[in-house]
């Protein structure tokens, strides 16, 4: 998976542009980028593709963590982290990946390889979350993209 500066750069938008605006950047990108427009050579369709897969990924993902989408995802986030247990986690690439008990999961960004190690050596691991993690760390659901 990308680092979300890399999302950004392809949308060419920053941390402070707002949902709004992301949205309308991308159908503009896509207008520009839709194979359908390059359609004089495969070369240059597949070339089209390619980058129309990369705007579409990053735009899903930068909808997935703006702060507009959590905001209005926060009370089920705060209930999820609240009141149910960890069941899984996982660890890659600084993205940590916590599955509940309650079926939700999220992803944590640029969670550093120190505090996912105290994670795994915690007495409790939720309750080490909820101090160390859950509100210090971006985030987003995943288990509703799995399920989508």
């Amino acid at each position: 998976m990308k680092k979300v500066g890399d999302y950004r750069k392809t949308l060419g938008v920053t941390k402070a542009t707002e949902l709004r605006e992301i949205k309308s950047i991308y159908r503009s990108l896509m207008k520009d980028w839709h194979p359908d427009k390059f359609s004089e050579s495969a070369e240059s369709q597949l070339a089209a593709e390619i980058k129309s897969k990369e705007i579409i990924e990053a735009y899903t993902f930068l909808v997935s963590i703006a702060p507009e989408t959590l905001a209005h995802a926060k009370d089920e986030y705060i209930q999820t982290t609240t009141l149910s247990n960890i069941q899984d986690f996982q660890f890659k690439d600084q993205i940590l990946r916590i599955d509940f008990f309650d079926g939700s999961g999220y992803e944590y960004f640029d969670v550093p390889r120190a505090v996912y190690i105290k994670l795994v050596n915690a007495d409790s691991p939720g309750r080490f979350a909820r101090r160390h993690i859950f509100n210090e760390y971006p985030y987003r659901n995943v288990a509703k993209l799995a399920t989508a």
